[in-house]
């Protein structure tokens, strides 16, 4: 038996990924057969026999081990095995007058006379049933997932599990028909948003868990984050099945229910049909959990800044201009004789006073450097927690990336694989913070970095916020998650280092 598993992990290490033919591997020593029946005649040897996903007929002599799994073995009364037999997931039936010297391990049914003894031990595990159904997979497997398609139009069970699948979907769809349309409309109006979002919730969900974990108190908001993405991902696909409809049969009116459940109904039929097509089923399939969930996403969102609209950002008032005194007339003495014509000089025509000259500006009027003057990059709003996560997991992805393109170990000796990444992902942050204020993360999610008087950053104070960064993981991540509760939206490194970080619009220069 180890022998025969031994051949088994060495045939399944060399065989390239699964196709959609049959498999029949024939080695002269010994035999495997995948996804088909072997039969061993009276007349031939084997050394071993290895039968997957199908069923295994031994009549003649076998040297070592017979292991089938997934199948049914049929041991006939010429055969001899010299080693042990293996049932999993089967059923052996063993006719009497066939010899076992070794051991006979059934994970099923056997079926063998009261005269049967092998030469070793004997054990059954009984499976309630269960090796026939997972029999009954074994055409899925091969005609369904290998061809790439959800369903085989000619096995029962599977239509009555797309069934159940759609009665609940019918539920979600008239029970929460506001948010499933709000869905189909999101993907109606922006669908490339809709499946980048997708793709994006996708890629956080994994990193915001584990954040969470780590910071021990979030574990409690685990299985209610999990709950919520598998609630977004039904809502989501339904949603996706009835912008499928409303694609083909236009709504009238996008407020009737009639409608949305034609428009349901309608869209779901063309994905089942998608399902049974080779490559199609399983491409639609994704493209149904991806693109719901981004619109799961958006529609969320808006929902929430409609109930929670942002505070308007307020803008000092300019100071209203001084108007200049009058300089100060010195009283005329009682014995001068008063001229006509005569006016004082601060009344004279075309004379400006001195404050006032083409040029100069009254120190009253000069505006303080603290004023956040329009466009100016500090009176945007500062990012959220959820976008900066964004951009820091798409600069993790590149990092990985640099780091094993750029190995310092071969420049520096020997070097750790933690270090180089360490040390890659502080190149990389101090080098675009100095030259572009953001890192490609950032340019992605919209956002910046700046300092808290405006001004961008130098090479010192990136240098800082990168050492400083490092002192924000290493305690668990709370320095990250400090932004949380942040007024300003600083992490520690942010207060460290002087800085924002803060949302731009889609024209800001690069």
């Amino acid at each position: 038996m180890i022998r025969a598993t031994f051949a088994l992990m060495a045939v399944l290490a060399a065989t390239p990924a699964a196709h959609a033919q049959n498999v029949d591997i024939r080695l002269t020593d010994p035999a495997l057969t995948i996804l088909r029946d072997y039969t061993l005649r009276q007349d031939e040897a084997a050394r071993d026999v290895l039968v997957i996903a199908g069923d295994a007929t031994i009549a003649g002599h076998v040297e070592g081990d017979t292991v089938v799994i997934g199948g049914k073995a049929q041991v006939a009364s010429t055969a001899r095995i010299d080693g042990s037999l293996v049932v999993v997931a089967g059923t052996g039936v063993i006719a009497d007058g066939a010899r076992v010297a070794g051991d006979v391990v059934t994970i099923g049914n056997l079926d063998a006379p009261a005269s049967f003894s092998p030469g070793g031990k004997q054990v059954v595990v009984g499976t309630f049933g269960l090796d026939e159904r997972v029999r009954g997979v074994i055409p899925w497997l091969t005609r369904g997932l290998l061809l790439g398609r959800p369903i085989v139009p000619d096995l029962a069970w599977v239509w009555t599990i797309a069934a159940a699948f759609f009665l609940v979907n019918l539920l979600f769809n008239v029970v929460l028909d506001a948010p499933v349309r709000a869905c189909a409309r999101t993907m109606h109006a922006t669908p490339m948003s809709a499946f980048l979002v997708g793709l994006l919730v996708l890629l956080l969900a994994g990193p915001l868990c584990l954040l969470l974990a780590v910071s021990v108190v979030g574990i409690a908001v685990i299985p209610f984050l999990a709950c919520a993405l598998v609630l977004a991902a039904i809502i989501g696909r339904v949603g996706f099945a009835r912008w499928i409809g409303m694609s083909v049969l236009r709504e009238s009116d996008p407020d009737s229910r009639a409608q949305g459940l034609r428009s349901f109904v309608l869209g779901s039929a063309l994905m089942c049909v998608a399902y049974i097509v080779p490559i199609l089923g399983f491409a639609v399939w994704a493209l149904a959990g991806v693109f719901g969930l981004g619109a799961a996403a958006i529609a969320f969102y808006s929902a929430y800044r409609r109930e929670n609209p942002k505070r308007p950002k307020k803008t000092p008032e300019p100071a209203p201009p001084s108007v200049p005194e009058p300089p100060a007339v010195a009283p005329l003495p009682a014995d001068l004789p008063l001229q006509a014509n005569v006016t004082p000089p601060h009344l004279q025509a075309n004379v400006t006073p001195p404050d006032l000259q083409a040029g100069v500006t009254p120190p009253e009027r000069v505006e303080s450097p603290a004023v956040v003057q329009s466009g100016s990059i500090l009176s945007f709003s500062h990012a959220t927690f959820v976008e900066r996560l964004a951009a820091f997991v798409l600069d993790c992805v590149l990092i990985a990336i640099l780091a094993q393109v750029v190995r310092f170990d071969r420049l520096f000796g020997e070097w750790s694989p933690d270090g180089n990444v360490l040390l890659v992902a502080l190149v990389y942050h101090i080098a675009f913070w100095t030259w572009k204020q953001t890192t490609v993360g950032g340019i992605i999610m919209q956002l910046r970095v700046t300092r808290t008087d405006g001004t961008p950053m130098r090479f010192a104070e990136a240098l800082v916020r990168g050492l400083g960064g490092i002192f924000s993981l290493v305690f668990a991540g709370v320095g990250f998650l400090w932004i949380l509760r942040d007024p300003e939206r600083q992490a520690w490194h942010d207060r460290i280092a002087g800085t924002f970080v803060v949302n731009v619009p889609r024209n800001w220069p690069i």
